[in-house]
């Protein structure tokens, strides 16, 4: 089979998308496969997993230097997400072969897209609530005037079984759908330990998906569906796309990012239920709508402005608005 510049470009884009915002691979990567290149949903997973299998280290890497990483943690998650991620592949093959099999599978991806859109909103919402904790002054997690800010994590206290049983249930969705690793874990973590700022939740679920990830794409080389030509096209556009969107992202407005990254999930998972065109454009209009006002909402309850502002520039100074000295006493 030739090389597919068109998917290479298209895993690119995706790729930008995670360099920017830190998820999204699987839950964009394996529904683009599917539904614009005619990739089979096992194919799409096994050649997508063995693909991140490349990637994660690259993000886990730069937090592991900056210290926003909790290895408990991470080794309590792995105890669960890592046999749950190769029993998953097993699951999946276990269901046999056809076009049944194909369909159970693509609406278990559905089901993890609408989950992985879920978790932006959450972790939208906890953004919110610390920027207006910030505002009011009641933000316990920042350091007290003239103390300077802790860069290590938090000292929580680790829960190992239901730590153990997030990495397990994750690892299992990993290892049937891809999606998952970034997304679902996370959401759990800030369920278990809200303490955690963002960037240590990220850094610690980046680890912690690295061996996850792993663990799934060998028992899909072993056992699924692995296609060497569609990893091979995904890796080449993704690599400088992921590239690219590091380096962008400090600059890029993230609120925009997640809200775009969110409608495509859910517009995604609608796909994989099989939801026609004209009902799925009439379904995404309603939820932009909806969604909108709920969060207008939301942001008044918290003392926020409804729509939020940009804060405008102080004019600058001609010479003639200079104060004038003050008289000197004599």
């Amino acid at each position: 089979m030739d090389f597919d510049w068109t998917m290479a470009f298209g895993s690119f884009l995706v790729a930008i998308v995670v360099g920017l915002t830190g998820m999204g691979g699987g839950a964009l990567m394996t529904p683009m496969l599917v539904t614009f290149f005619g990739v089979s949903p096992l194919a799409a997973v096994s050649s997508d997993l063995v693909a991140a299998a490349v990637m994660k280290p690259v993000g886990s890497a730069v937090h592991y230097r900056q210290g926003t990483i909790n290895m408990r943690l991470v080794a309590w998650l792995c105890v669960g997400s890592v046999p749950a991620a190769f029993s998953g592949v097993l699951i999946a093959r276990a269901l046999g072969e056809g076009a049944e099999v194909e369909n159970v599978i693509q609406k278990a991806m559905g089901v993890a897209l609408l989950i992985a859109a879920a978790g932006l909103v959450v972790r939208g919402y906890q953004a919110l609530v610390d920027r207006a904790a910030r505002r009011t002054g009641t933000d316990r997690r920042t350091a007290a005037p003239g103390e300077p800010a802790a860069r290590e994590t938090p000292d929580i206290t680790i829960r190992p079984l239901p730590t153990v049983l997030v990495g397990a249930i994750g690892g299992l969705v990993v290892g049937i759908t891809s999606v998952g690793s970034g997304s679902l874990i996370i959401v759990a973590l800030l369920a278990l330990y809200p303490t955690l700022k963002a960037n240590q939740l990220v850094g610690t679920d980046l680890l912690q998906a690295v061996p996850l990830v792993f663990a799934a794409a060998v028992g899909h080389l072993l056992f699924g569906d692995f296609r060497m030509e569609v990893t091979t096209a995904l890796l080449v556009g993704s690599i400088p796309g992921v590239y690219l969107g590091s380096k962008i992202s400090s600059r890029a407005p993230g609120g925009l990012i997640r809200r775009a990254l969110g409608f495509v999930l859910v517009a995604s998972a609608l796909k994989m239920f099989g939801l026609g065109a004209v009902p799925l454009a009439w379904t995404l209009i309603g939820l932009v709508a909806g969604t909108a006002v709920a969060w207008m909402l939301v942001r008044r309850h918290h003392g926020l402005p409804a729509l939020p502002r940009t804060p405008e520039r102080a004019p600058a100074r001609t010479p003639d608005d200079q104060p004038e000295p003050a008289p000197q006493r004599t």
